[in-house]
């Protein structure tokens, strides 16, 4: 409606020419909710309750005498009270503009009040207490003013006299000091941590380059052996062809060796011993024929002395059996003539030489004379039976 007002909720409505009043105030001061204000006879006002803010800027003597330039920043507001309501509206609502430098000089005040009571050091030191002295010696003005402080901040101290600086000059020197030290020794340690860093860079880049080499190498030795692979096939080839014809070349020579062998040389010893042994054999047949000959003639001339003897015995006993034997003992040279001329003239071959003749030829005299001694044992001289002795030939040793 035209007549219904609502204020914001960060204002306050104050109604005037109204009967009803509060706290004796001349106005009526609405919060909150709207009200019904009657043209002509009720006027109505806003005043504001938001925050403010006030800077301040004061030059302050401290109690040593030194001048200082504070900046402070001070945030307050209308309280929300009826009482703090009526009392910023008595002394603010026409000039709402210029409440923040009202308080603000009013604050001033208080800070060179009690900065002027401490030292640089405690300022400086101090800054919270420095703003809650103030806030505490300016808390009955507040009031009457109808303004709640929420905050009070020194933002910045300058000193024009340097004193300040030269305080803290020291400090700075050690703090200087130990940041010096301290960034000598982050140099230090920087410089020890980029050494160890390019200690170890280089030992990897030499075991990468000792890897690398050692991969070159395996590769060129990989492309070596790949290539030597065909050569070395063909040489292994080639000896192998070698050792085979050198095993079969041996196999030739042992065979040729065997033909000569069975060919050659036995043949050539068998040669050799059937000539030695013709030749033993032709040596022993020249002397067999001439010991034949020899023992032919001694045994012939002792057959005969012999076969005298037994034809006169015989003759004087009248025995017909001993001229019968007689005639045989008459031819009995005559049969070892023969046998020696048969056995010079006959090819054998006598393994035992000049022994093995004699043999022969005694065997064949020793079967005649045999042959006589058995007819003159039977008969005997005289028909008495005993038998004559039978001649004796000398052993052919």
């Amino acid at each position: 409606m035209f007549f219904w007002h609502v204020p914001a909720p960060n204002e306050a409505m104050l109604i005037s020419g109204s009967k009803r009043q509060t706290q004796d105030t001349q106005f009526r001061i609405v919060t909150g909710h709207g009200s019904l204000v009657l043209p002509v006879k009720q006027k109505v006002r806003m005043l504001s309750l938001a925050l403010r803010e006030a800077t301040i800027v004061e030059d302050c003597v401290t109690q040593q005498g030194i001048r200082l330039t504070v900046r402070a920043v001070c945030v307050f507001k209308v309280g929300d009270d009826a009482v703090s309501i009526a009392n910023a509206a008595r002394r603010f609502l026409s000039e709402q503009e210029q409440m923040e430098e009202l308080v603000g000089r009013i604050f001033a005040g208080h800070l060179r009040s009690i900065i002027g009571g401490l030292t640089v050091e405690q300022i400086i030191r101090e800054r919270s207490r420095v703003a809650q002295e103030v806030m505490a010696g300016s808390h009955g003005e507040m009031e009457k003013l109808g303004i709640v402080v929420d905050a009070l901040q020194i933002q910045e101290i300058e000193d024009s006299t340097g004193y300040i600086d030269n305080l803290a000059a020291p400090h700075v020197a050690a703090v200087a000091s130990q940041a010096r030290i301290a960034q000598a020794k982050a140099d230090q340690e920087a410089t020890e941590r980029e050494q160890q860093a390019a200690a170890l860079k280089a030992e990897y880049e030499r075991d990468t380059a000792i890897k690398r080499a050692g991969f070159l190498a395996e590769t060129e030795q990989s492309r070596a052996r790949a290539a030597q692979a065909g050569p070395l096939a063909e040489a292994r080839a080639s000896q192998d062809v070698i050792e085979e014809q050198t095993a079969l070349a041996q196999r030739r020579a042992a065979l040729a060796a065997q033909q000569l062998e069975a060919e050659v040389r036995r043949p050539a010893d068998a040669e050799a011993y059937r000539q030695r042994t013709l030749a033993e054999a032709a040596r022993d047949r020249v002397k067999f024929e001439a010991d034949g000959s020899a023992y032919g003639e001694r045994t012939l001339a002792q057959a005969q002395a012999d076969a005298n003897t037994a034809r006169a015995d015989s003759l004087r006993g009248g025995n017909q059996e001993l001229i019968a034997a007689n005639r045989i003992v008459e031819n009995l040279p005559t049969l070892a003539d023969a046998a020696a001329r048969g056995m010079s003239g006959a090819d054998l071959t006598v393994l035992n030489g000049s022994d093995g003749v004699n043999q022969m030829a005694a065997g064949i005299v020793s079967q005649g004379l045999a042959i006589l001694h058995s007819l003159q044992h039977s008969t005997g001289p005289h028909g008495d039976g005993e038998a004559t002795p039978a001649p004796r030939f000398p052993e052919r040793t």
